[in-house]
C-alpha cells in the first residue's frame, strides 16, 4: 500500500498526478470581496502544493457574481481575475502538483446581503427567497460555466471540477424537491440533469481533449436521491467525456440514509461501478493513514483531504512515510493554524468548529 500512495496517476486527458493525494476543494473565506486572489489565499494552497499533494484544487470558487456562496470567496466570473489565478496555477505546479480551480455558482444559497440581489434557483423558493430563472438566463450561466474553464484555462490552470454537490445551483437542477420546472430542465432525471452534462461537455468542447476535467456529485441531502446519483456517475463514465468523478460522502466509511440501501457502506455504492477508464476521488472524513489506506484498498483511485490537509500542509508526506499516522490532537490554537499556513480569514471561519480550533 506505501508503493501505492507514491505511484503516479494517468488520467485519460494524459495528465499525470504524482501521488494519490488530492487537497480538497475548502471554503476558506479569505480572499478579496471582489473576488481576486488574496495573499493568505495563496499562501495557503501554495504550502499545499509545497507539502506534496499531487493535485491542489482551490475553493470554490464562482462563475457569476451572482453566484458568490460566501464572503472572501474566490472569484473566476472576470478576466480581472486572470493576474492573481495565472500566480496561483504557476506556483502550484512549480511544485510538481495539478492546479485545479473548481467552478462554482450558488444558486438559491447566494446570501442577498453578500450578492446585493435577489438568489436565483432553477424555480422559485420561497424559503431561500430566491426567484426562477428563465431559459435564456439558464443558456448565460452555462456559458459562463464554459467561459470560467476557459479563463482557468488562460490563466495556466491543468484543469477544472465542476461543482455539482452540496445543494448549490447545479444540484439544485438535479434535486426532484428542488427543481420544480416543468420545461426542457425539469421533471425526468435526464431533464434535471440536462444542464450539468450540457455545461461539461461544453467545457471539453471549448478546452480541449487534453484538459483535466472533473466533475463533483453528493448522492444525500438536498433532494438527492442515491440511485438518481449513480445512474448520472454511470452515464459520465459511459459518455467517457471527463477524467475523473469526485463524490463528496460527507463520512466515507457511513452507511447510506435511505432505508432501502442500509445493509453497506454508501462508499460501496460507488466502488462497484465499473468506472472503466475515468478516475475516482472521494472525500468525508478521511483523517488518518490508516483511513487513506483503507479508502485507496476500496477501489477509489485517490483520495480528497480537508480536515487533515487544514492541520498538517505536508499530510501526503507523513502518511507515506508513515502509513500509519495520525494527525494532531484537536482542538489546536489559532497560532498553529498560522505556522500551517491558516490565514486569520479562514481561523475564524474554522471557529464553527469548537472542536477544531481552541483557545490561545
Amino acid at each position: 500500500m506505501n508503493e501505492l500512495l507514491n505511484s503516479p496517476l494517468q488520467f485519460p486527458c494524459g495528465a499525470q498526478m504524482k501521488n494519490r493525494f488530492m487537497l480538497a476543494p475548502l471554503t476558506n473565506t479569505q480572499s478579496h470581496s471582489d473576488g481576486r486572489l488574496s495573499e493568505d489565499e495563496f499562501r495557503w494552497l501554495q504550502m499545499r502544493a509545497e507539502g506534496q499533494f499531487g493535485l491542489v484544487m482551490t475553493c470554490a470558487s464562482h462563475v457569476q457574481k451572482v453566484g458568490q456562496g460566501f464572503p472572501g470567496q474566490l472569484g473566476i466570473y472576470s478576466d480581472a481575475h486572470i493576474k492573481g489565478h495565472t500566480r496561483l496555477a504557476s506556483a502550484i505546479k512549480s511544485y510538481g502538483s495539478l492546479a485545479v480551480i473548481q467552478l462554482h455558482h450558488a444558486g438559491m444559497r447566494s446570501p442577498e446581503a453578500v450578492i446585493n440581489s435577489t438568489p436565483v434557483c432553477p424555480s422559485a423558493n420561497e424559503k431561500q427567497g430566491a426567484r426562477a430563472l428563465n431559459l435564456a438566463e439558464i443558456e448565460e450561466l452555462k456559458a459562463d460555466f464554459i467561459q470560467a474553464a476557459l479563463r482557468a484555462q488562460k490563466s495556466g490552470y491543468d484543469g477544472v471540477e465542476v461543482h455539482g454537490a452540496h445543494g448549490y445551483i447545479l444540484t439544485q437542477f438535479l434535486s426532484s424537491e428542488i427543481n420544480k420546472r416543468t420545461d426542457a430542465y425539469g421533471g425526468s432525471l435526464e431533464n434535471r440533469s440536462r444542464l450539468l452534462f450540457e455545461i461539461v461537455h461544453g467545457i471539453r468542447a471549448a478546452c480541449g481533449t487534453d484538459f483535466l476535467l472533473g466533475v463533483r456529485l453528493s448522492p444525500e441531502r438536498f433532494g438527492m436521491r442515491l440511485e438518481e446519483v449513480k445512474q448520472v456517475c454511470q452515464r459520465f463514465i459511459d459518455e467517457e467525456v471527463i477524467d475523473f468523478l469526485d463524490i463528496s460522502l460527507w463520512d466515507v466509511f457511513k452507511a447510506p440514509e435511505e432505508e432501502a440501501f442500509k445493509g453497506t457502506t454508501l462508499l460501496s455504492h460507488f466502488t462497484a461501478l465499473d468506472f472503466k477508464s475515468i478516475r475516482l476521488t472521494v472525500a468525508g472524513k478521511i483523517s488518518t493513514g490508516e483511513d487513506v489506506s483503507k479508502v485507496l484498498a476500496s477501489g477509489v483511485d485517490f483520495v480528497s483531504i480537508g480536515r487533515s490537509a487544514i492541520l498538517h500542509h505536508d499530510f501526503p508526506v507523513k502518511v507515506m512515510a508513515d502509513p500509519e499516522f495520525e494527525p494532531i490532537a484537536t482542538p489546536v490554537t489559532p497560532d498553529y493554524l498560522k505556522s500551517e499556513g491558516i490565514g486569520e480569514d479562514f481561523i475564524n471561519y474554522l471557529k464553527r468548529w469548537p472542536d477544531l480550533v481552541g483557545e490561545e
